[in-house]
């Protein structure tokens, strides 16, 4: 099934295994029905006295006829009950609503923000979802009198009915924790230092982990299509007016396809006519007074240029996915007029997934031959984490959609150019000098992805760049004949090959920009209706240094309470545009430091992929100089150096797993005498442990990083949190761990 580096006895493999996967499943167990369920435990002596009736009702609830509580005051909403101390739980009864109109029931919330203050201390605020009856249990350690705070603005109905004290807690055994930790467990038998996929190196060319690779990407690429067949059969517009405010609409890349499948290059848009004929538009101040005397819509995000709405991020995703769904939603009835941009971002992910995964495997395949298995996942896993994607998975509106998408292009062209080395015999090869032939179909669909960045991230066609680490042999042969004047014809198929598909998908880009703006490299984004007036601001020069700070080293903001981190306030000297975030790259993914091993690994570099790593990493800082520059700070942004930096982090990272050449974990000192010999089996041993603590010691930072990268869908004040986007399993999970103190 798996090339394996000498025969292994499979027959000694076998019941470590079985043992890891019994110790395993009885600490799940434990974890499940002891730890997670000490509410239960704890709970059973309590008195159940106390009954609801009792509740006090401040003079800022009014109970309706419908069961529910409505909000009048916020500063009065709240219910309180006595204690005796019997239980640590409260819990809250919710109301059997009856007789509601359609009016009421609309103004009826299933979600609220309560807060708990025990004997006149003030808890802190929780989310309660009446559809997880877990998260309906609250904790206290008050042993007189509970006070319940309803957090909603007035006007709000609750269907709570009272609280009530003294509670036993249910016991429960909630199967996606389980699976959770059944996860962890399987990671931990994949990259614990004794697994059996250390001794299982990478091997393209057997069927069976050809197999099993493009299982994984198949699951992948159902989870994230089904997702996004789901998301574009709900979709309504996504359009929201402040009063006297701006106009936002998360429609763009839908208003772009339409517009080009009506022939036009400006948006179908309204235009105010105070605001076209205003003496600057982009000027903040007089668009706050345009709003204020109702000179609606001003369209939030959008360009605006000679009396048209435009949208500044890539055409070339709406080409791609948008314009054909929506040529086919004007002929199939029922179908929804406009593709989500989160089903884009969605398909867009998973292309990346896959390429980034094949790019990765063919680069490490270069610079460690016998790469195990168990190393290859950790590689995989270490660019997903500092690529940033786990970010555009939560936050799938337009502004990930050039992104994502530019992701998916780049591995995919990266991926091809690894692979146009090919083996002597192949057909259509083009040679140059004694450089390894290339393939000039690969060159030329590479060239193709890499210039569709153009039209997506533009930031991210700087990876063009790389194509001269990669080729740098045949371009030096190249340079070399020329000089001796022995260029043919021939000689020129190469570089067509590359410039020709470039130069047919940037040309139609830039003739595009030239309608709508009137310059080929003109985007738009000097119009953008923000914050500020972008045609002539610039950022401060003293904010570059703490932007560069903080996109790398912002350390993480750690909480007591769920879900235990906190988004990090990033300050700066000057105005900018500044994004709060939760850490920075190497608090996020901490392996991308090993990118500045790069130097000492010289030894071990192998052909054109040790130069292209050292570029990838160089590459990746300057591409975060110019984001600084030219965009601020935002989390997003990440994404577009975090994955070369990431990538070239990987060869350190195979270095401290013990991967790369010339890397042994035993050894003598070739003497055989007894001595030498005892010596030998010490030096060996030392090695071991040394190996297997660096194995360990990456293991614990790769599952540190995915549980911060979890715990960051859940904080407060990040964009499309899941406290707002999906607060029934915000509720869920947070009351798996606010129940236990």
């Amino acid at each position: 099934m798996l090339s394996v580096h000498e025969p292994l006895a499979r027959r000694g493999r076998s019941h470590p295994a079985a043992r890891f996967a019994l110790v395993s499943v009885l600490i799940i167990a434990v974890l499940e029905c002891v730890m997670f369920n000490l509410p239960y435990w704890t709970g059973v002596a309590a008195s159940t006295d106390s009954p609801a009736t009792l509740n006090t009702m401040g003079s800022g609830l009014v109970r309706e006829a419908s069961g529910t509580l409505e909000v009048t005051d916020q500063t009065k909403a709240f219910l309180s009950v006595p204690v005796d101390g019997s239980s640590h739980y409260v819990r809250l009864d919710l109301a059997q609503v009856t007789g509601a109109a359609g009016t009421t029931r609309s103004r009826i919330v299933s979600v609220v923000r309560v807060r708990l203050d025990s004997d006149g201390r003030a808890g802190s605020s929780t989310l309660v979802d009446i559809s997880q009856p877990r998260s309906l249990y609250l904790r206290t350690d008050a042993k007189h009198m509970v006070k319940l705070w309803i957090q909603a603005p007035a006007g709000t109905q609750v269907p709570i009915f009272a609280v009530r004290p003294n509670v036993r807690v249910a016991f429960q055994v909630d199967w996606l924790r389980v699976a959770v930790m059944a996860a962890i467990a399987v990671l931990i038998a994949c990259w614990r230092p004794r697994s059996a996929l250390w001794h299982i190196r990478v091997n393209p060319a057997s069927a069976a982990q050809r197999l099993a690779f493009f299982a994984v990407m198949a699951v992948v690429g159902v989870i994230s299509l089904t997702g996004a067949a789901i998301i574009a059969t709900i979709w309504k517009p996504l359009v929201f007016q402040a009063p006297n405010g701006y106009t936002y609409d998360f429609d763009q890349y839908g208003h772009i396809a339409d517009a080009l499948l009506q022939g036009k290059v400006w948006l179908d848009l309204p235009v105010s006519s105070t605001f076209a004929q205003s003496a600057n538009p982009y000027d903040p101040a007089l668009r706050e007074r345009l709003l204020d005397a109702g000179g609606s819509p001003i369209y939030w995000d959008y360009a605006f240029y000679h009396g048209h709405w435009y949208s500044y991020f890539g055409v070339i995703p709406a080409i791609i996915l948008f314009v054909p769904y929506q040529a086919l939603s004007h002929v199939i009835d029922g179908m929804p007029a406009m593709l989500p941009s989160a089903s884009a971002v969605l398909v867009f992910l998973f292309g990346f997934v896959l390429f980034g995964s094949l790019l990765t495997i063919r680069m490490l395949r270069h610079v460690a031959p016998n790469c195990s298995v168990a190393a290859m996942s950790m590689a995989l896993v270490t660019l997903l984490l500092g690529s940033n994607v786990g970010y555009l998975w939560l936050r799938t509106n337009f502004y990930s959609v050039p992104i994502a998408a530019s992701l998916m292009f780049t591995t995919l062209g990266l991926w091809l150019w690894a692979g146009a080395e090919r083996p002597e015999g192949s057909r259509r090869l083009w040679h140059v000098g004694d450089a390894p032939g290339l393939s000039l179909p690969r060159l030329a669909c590479g060239a193709a992805c890499i210039a569709a960045n153009a039209g997506c991230r533009p930031t991210f066609a700087l990876s063009a760049l790389l194509i001269f680490p990669m080729f740098w042999r045949q371009i030096r042969q190249m340079a070399r004949l020329v000089r001796a004047r022995k260029a043919t014809r021939q000689l020129l198929a190469g570089p067509a090959a590359v410039i020709l598909p470039a130069i047919a998908v940037v040309i139609p880009v830039c003739v595009y920009n030239a309608l709508r703006f009137g310059s080929l490299f003109n985007f738009g984004n000097s119009y953008q209706i923000t914050v500020n007036d972008m045609t002539s601001y610039s950022e401060p020069v003293a904010n570059i240094p703490w932007i560069i700070g903080y996109y790398l080293l912002l350390p993480p903001r750690l909480q007591s309470t769920f879900p235990f981190v906190a988004i990090n306030p990033t300050p700066l000297p000057h105005w900018g545009f500044a994004e709060p975030m939760v850490a920075g790259l190497f608090a996020m993914c901490p392996m991308a430091l090993l990118a500045f091993l790069i130097p000492l690994l010289r030894r071990h570099r192998r052909e054109r992929f040790g130069a292209l790593f050292s570029c990838m990493l160089m590459l990746g800082i300057a591409i975060m100089l110019v984001d600084a520059f030219k965009a601020g700070l935002g989390w997003r942004y990440i994404c577009d150096f975090g994955w070369l930096i990431t990538l070239a982090s990987l060869p350190g990272l195979l270095w401290m797993l013990g991967e790369l050449p010339e890397q042994g974990v035993t050894g003598g000192t070739g003497d055989t005498g007894t001595h030498a010999l005892e010596s030998g089996r010490m030096t060996g041993r030392w090695q071991r442990f040394a190996l297997d603590t660096r194995r360990t010691l990456i293991m614990l930072l790769l599952l540190a990083s995915i549980l911060f990268l979890l715990a960051s869908c859940f904080v407060t004040g990040r964009d499309d949190s899941l406290q707002r986007s999906a607060p029934d399993i915000f509720a869920r999970i947070q009351a798996w761990f606010s129940l236990l103190g």
